[in-house]
């Protein structure tokens, strides 16, 4: 048998449920014990029930969070990127494919979102050029 983890996060939404795992007792069966619901988003640890963290719980809640939140920074990464290769496959539709039935369809929608994402970056861009946005 594998080692097993001293701890197993469930994810859910805005972080886990964090449980300890042991095998220690008389079947040898794996048993998960949840000691703590974790937010990601504001940084909030809750004790399940009375449960009183320990300083390795704390420790090892504190590591998955920032691991967690690298790995979800670096999908956000993944998602733009593979947004800009459909903004590129989505031209060469337009260009070379499309019916002038989907491409009424989708024109509107598509000139819509372009612009409100062409503000957001211009207006983004010049924050970081030191400009005042306005």
């Amino acid at each position: 048998m594998t080692d097993l983890p001293e701890f197993y996060f469930r994810i859910r939404e805005n972080g886990a449920a964090v449980y300890r795992v042991s095998t220690e007792n008389r079947q040898r069966r794996i048993e998960m014990t949840e000691i703590a619901v974790v937010n990601i988003r504001n940084g909030n640890i809750r004790p399940h029930g009375d449960h009183v963290l320990t300083d390795v719980e704390q420790d090892a809640i504190a590591r998955w969070m920032e691991e967690r939140r690298a790995a979800l920074e670096q999908r956000d990464l993944d998602d733009i990127h593979r947004t800009i290769d459909h903004l590129n496959l989505t031209a060469h539709w337009a260009q070379s494919r499309a019916s002038d039935e989907a491409l009424e369809e989708v024109t509107d929608r598509l000139l819509m979102a372009m612009h409100d994402l062409r503000t957001v970056l211009v207006r983004k861009k010049a924050d970081r050029l030191g400009g005042d946005g306005a």
